[in-house]
This record gives structure tokens, C-alpha cells and sequence, in this order.
């Protein structure tokens, strides 16, 4: 790596490091606290569940901080070069807006893709702890659960072995209705089953008046026996099944395709976990698309002050999350496709950056 790209990056990391602090602190203090403060004042929650809360609502906040933050490192790292007439110098000495641009690039795409991986591995394991503390621990909510459309996941040796989909699930009655039952063997699907019902009984589930088709490798099925009465393939106690279950924010990328799939198949509408899924990837890619933006804008001649810098930061994040937020409204209702829904605002940011980009290359 050269001179060059050392000296710019290492201008870049302190803004960036400064912007995940301090957009992280707005989020922390016009939500995370408010909520906390309610969990105390209404449930009397606990210092320890007080703490796990908010060390667990982090991942989730830091996550979406990471592209605004590459846009004020952008703005406010080349704005400081500019004012000091660094960039002056370096554009004397015939260096192009792309090779000054080239490691701000660099570092944008480095961050969407651990953002990504961030966003995969660790947000969705946090936000299940966040619901379960609040659930289990400060609200104390032990009551018997009815749940609709559940999809139910039996994993071994990180292989699917099973989906278990229920259309409706009872934990008062300890029953389920609707049922089907894929079953696989090497990752391809080998049984079906369907049944009426399912009902805990004597420390298992026994499902009533159902049909099992055996399927053949490729796919078509080889027989079918029907049945009154079948044990259920499934060890998990009622119990188990509903903590068992996750909303869309706690389900990494494979759960989320499965359970659209599972939910495809019942002809359930899946508009919600699908916008989900395309954002998993759309929120940290605009890491990049903020750098497209950031970098053209922090080039220009005389933009020495920080607040300045800040300030049209703030204005194009608003501009990109208000559009993000109706988008997802629009997806989640079924009046856009989800794809649409979820890359709408990284659609738009790339045509800006675009645009941005050609300008300050001339």
C-alpha cells in the first residue's frame, strides 16, 4: 500500500470511529434509554436485566450506524484535506479524483461486507437475547402462547433434517393444526407429511388424520398411505416450541429462506420476512453507496468547516432512511416487490453517486 492510501485512510478511521460513537448515541439516547427506563418504572426490572438489555440492543444500533458513519468520514476526512490545501497539492502533482478516491472505495466496500457478516452472525443471536430478557426476565410473561403460521426447524450437524410447519400452535392446549412435515436426507426431500392435527400426549406428539407421501430423488412421489393416528417425528416439548420461535429480526439468512419457502407452500403471505431478507444485504451495502456520495461532495474546493460536513451528512441520511422506511412500508404491505422495497434507497443512492462521481472527475 502507498503513501498516499495509508495517509487518507488513516484519515478516514477517526471520522468513521467518531461517527459509529456518535450516531450510536442518538439512537441509544432517543430509544434504547427510553425503553429501558419504562421497562424500570412499569415491570421494576432488575440492574442485571437492565444491563443485558442494553448490551444486547447494541449489535442491532451499531449495525445501522456503519453507513452513516463512512459518510461523515468521507465528508469530514477530505473536507479537512481541502481546507489544509492538501488536496490542492496532491492534484498539482497530477494525482485524479480517482486514485484519491480509490482507497475511500476500498475502505466502503471492506465495511459493507463485515457489516454483512456483522449483520448475519451476530444481530440476529442479539435480538433473540433482547426478547428473551424482556420476555422471560422482566416481564415476566410465562403465559401460555398462541402463535400462527409457525415453522419449526429440526438442524443436526448444521444439515436441515426437518421443517415442521403449523398453522396454527397452542400452548394452553399443548396442540397444533395444519400441519406439514418435510423431511430430508443429504439436503434434498424425501418425505412429506400432512395431518389435521397434532397433540401432545404422554410426553410426545401424535398427529391425527394425515397422509405421507415418499418422494423419489427427483422429486415425484412413489406412494402415499394414509393414516388416522401417527406419531410425530419431533421430540420438542410445547414449551420449547414456542421460545423455539423467532420474528424476522432474529432469523439469520438460511432461517429466513426456509421459513419463506415453508410459508410459500401454505400460500401464506411472506412479503414481511422477504423485505427482511433483501435488506440483509441492501442496509450493508450502503455503506458503499454513502462513500459514492460522501467522497465527490468532501472534494470539493473550500469545504473546511466540520459542521458543514456534519451537516450534509445528516440531511442525505435523513433523505436515505426516509426513503428506506416508506419503501419497507410500501414492500411489507405487498404494494411493491420486496426486492424493489429493500434496494429502493440503494438504487437511488448509486444514481446519485453516480452522477456525483462523473461531475468531480471532470
Amino acid at each position: 500500500m502507498r503513501i498516499l492510501d495509508r495517509y487518507i485512510i488513516k484519515e478516514l478511521l477517526g471520522p468513521f470511529i467518531f461517527g459509529i460513537a456518535a450516531f450510536s448515541s442518538v439512537f441509544i439516547g432517543t430509544s434504547t434509554l427510553f425503553r429501558i427506563a419504562q421497562y424500570v418504572t412499569k415491570y421494576g426490572a432488575s440492574l442485571g436485566s437492565v444491563i443485558k438489555i442494553f448490551i444486547y440492543s447494541l449489535p442491532s444500533i451499531i449495525v445501522l450506524t456503519f453507513p452513516m458513519a463512512m459518510l461523515l468520514a468521507a465528508l469530514l476526512s477530505f473536507g479537512r484535506l481541502s481546507g489544509s490545501s492538501e488536496l490542492t497539492a496532491m492534484r498539482s502533482g497530477g494525482l485524479s479524483f480517482y486514485r484519491l478516491s480509490a482507497p475511500v472505495f476500498m475502505i466502503a466496500f471492506f465495511v459493507s461486507v463485515f457489516s454483512a457478516g456483522f449483520q448475519e452472525l451476530v444481530v440476529p443471536a442479539s435480538n433473540a437475547a433482547y426478547n428473551n430478557v424482556l420476555r422471560y426476565e422482566i416481564e415476566k410473561n410465562t403465559a401460555p402462547r398462541t402463535q400462527e403460521h409457525i415453522v419449526i426447524p429440526d438442524i443436526k450437524n448444521n444439515n436441515i433434517e426437518r421443517l415442521t410447519y403449523a398453522r396454527k400452535y397452542d400452548e394452553g392446549t399443548k396442540s397444533m393444526t395444519g400441519l406439514t412435515l418435510e423431511e430430508f436426507t443429504d439436503g434434498k426431500l424425501t418425505r412429506v407429511e400432512n395431518a389435521e392435527k397434532a397433540m401432545w400426549l404422554d410426553d410426545r406428539w401424535v398427529m391425527y388424520n394425515g397422509v405421507i407421501h415418499d418422494l423419489s430423488g427427483d422429486g415425484n412421489v412413489e406412494r402415499s398411505l394414509r393414516f388416522t393416528e401417527q406419531n410425530m417425528p419431533m421430540d420438542k416439548k410445547p414449551l420449547d416450541i414456542s421460545r423455539a420461535q423467532k420474528s424476522q429480526e432474529e432469523m439469520t439468512i438460511r432461517e429466513l429462506k426456509q421459513h419463506i419457502r415453508m410459508l410459500k407452500q401454505e400460500n401464506v403471505k411472506t412479503s414481511v420476512y422477504e423485505v427482511e431478507l433483501h435488506q440483509r444485504l441492501a442496509i450493508p451495502m450502503a455503506s458503499f453507496i454513502f462513500a459514492l456520495i460522501g467522497t465527490p461532495l468532501g472534494l470539493q474546493p473550500h469545504r473546511s468547516s466540520s459542521s458543514i460536513g456534519l451537516g450534509i451528512s445528516i440531511i442525505i441520511i435523513f433523505i436515505y432512511y426516509t426513503i428506506m422506511t416508506v419503501a419497507t412500508a410500501l414492500g411489507q404491505g405487498g404494494a411493491i416487490l420486496p426486492f424493489l422495497a429493500a434496494w429502493m434507497p440503494n438504487i437511488i443512492g448509486l444514481i446519485a453517486g453516480v452522477i456525483l462521481v462523473y461531475r468531480a472527475s471532470r
